[in-house]
C-alpha cells in the first residue's frame, strides 16, 4: 500500500478514477483505496491535514505498455504534462504530471 495525504477525497477519487482510470476498491468520508496495479493506493484527508506534502518531493511510477499511448489518452482526460515522453534510459521513456494536491505521477514504459 501506498498512501497519500490529499485536500480532498472527492476530487481526488474524481481524478484518480475518472482520470487515470483506476479502480475504486472504497471509499470513505477519510480514505479511498484504488487498485493500482500490484499495490493499493490510499488517499488519506487525515494525513493530507496533517502533513502538507511538498509537490514534487513523491513520485509514483505508473508502468505502462506504450508512454505515447498513456500520453495522448491521458492529455485527452484533462492531465496537464510536465514534459512530453522523452527517453530517460535506453528504451525506456517517461512523461510526467501532477494530481490535484501537486503529488508527482509518471507513466513510464517503451516508447
Amino acid at each position: 500500500m501506498v498512501m497519500l495525504g490529499v485536500e480532498t477525497i472527492a476530487r481526488s477519487v474524481e481524478f484518480y478514477r475518472d482520470t487515470l482510470a483506476l479502480e475504486l476498491q472504497g471509499q470513505s468520508s477519510e480514505f479511498a483505496f484504488l487498485a493500482a496495479g500490484g499495490i493499493t493506493l490510499v488517499l488519506s484527508a487525515p494525513l493530507g491535514r496533517a502533513v502538507q506534502p511538498r509537490p514534487g518531493a513523491t513520485e509514483i511510477i505508473f508502468p505502462v505498455e506504450s508512454v505515447s499511448t498513456a500520453y495522448a489518452l491521458l492529455m485527452e482526460r484533462g492531465c496537464k504534462f510536465m514534459n512530453e515522453p522523452r527517453e530517460v534510459t535506453a528504451g525506456s521513456w517517461a512523461a510526467s504530471f501532477a494530481d490535484p494536491d501537486g503529488h508527482r505521477l509518471t507513466v513510464f514504459g517503451p516508447k
